[in-house]
């Protein structure tokens, strides 16, 4: 059982890891919670971009949903603090 858990998690990383850097970026600041709106601000550029990154994110990923988006981060370890990105709690 601990290798098949294993081995989905080894397959979400490589997911993950087919993310371009600012994909990386709009996806970490997307699980934490944050808007379209706010991420556009932050990474400076437009809400419709963060929109379209967004989508291919979800779709790199294979997810539907935020809350599934938010799950795979969860097992991926992205909320680590290994990014280097800011969180709090």
């Amino acid at each position: 059982m601990a290798r098949d858990q294993q081995g989905k998690l080894d397959i979400i990383r490589a997911r993950v890891a087919t993310l371009t850097p600012r994909q990386s970026q709009v996806f970490n600041l997307i699980v934490r919670g944050h808007t379209n709106k706010h991420i556009a601000r932050e990474l400076g550029g437009t809400e419709r971009t963060i929109k379209a990154h967004r989508h291919q994110v979800m779709e790199k990923l294979q997810v539907r949903t935020l809350a599934e988006l938010v799950s795979l981060a969860e097992r991926a370890g992205a909320f680590g603090g290994a990014s280097g990105s800011k969180h709090t709690a």
